[in-house]
């Protein structure tokens, strides 16, 4: 049985930059994002530090904040999916456990995440 995934959560990460995005995918648009770009997230981290698991983990707690404004917090009922190995596969191995900090920011701030891994994720122990 297929479920409807209509909030995806899309990771970007660069050498430089993190950015985290909430993407209503019955319309195709961005509802909520959060990035170490933005002057607010930047300033709350270390000098020159705009992208490593710390920082990861500021941008998925002010994604979080974003979130519950907008009432998204819950996915409308239906949570918020991301297949973490997709997006691991994506950025790297050595780029997993940015991808597990924002995971564990959004869940440390209620946010319910739907985890779409189709085998045992490579979590980091």
């Amino acid at each position: 049985m297929s479920v409807m995934k209509r909030y995806v959560l899309r990771l970007f990460i660069s050498l430089k930059y993190i950015t985290a995005n909430v993407v209503d995918r019955n319309n195709g648009r961005i509802v909520v994002t959060a990035s170490t770009i933005e002057h607010s997230v930047k300033g709350s981290l270390e000098r020159g530090r705009s992208c490593n698991a710390k920082a990861a983990s500021v941008v998925g707690e002010v994604l979080a904040m974003r979130l519950k404004v907008e009432g998204l917090d819950q996915g409308q009922g239906q949570g918020i999916h991301i297949n973490v190995n997709n997006e691991v596969e994506k950025k790297g191995f050595k780029n997993r456990t940015k991808v597990w900090a924002i995971v564990n920011a959004l869940k440390n701030n209620g946010v319910k995440l739907i985890l779409d891994d189709n085998e045992n994720s490579s979590r980091p122990s």
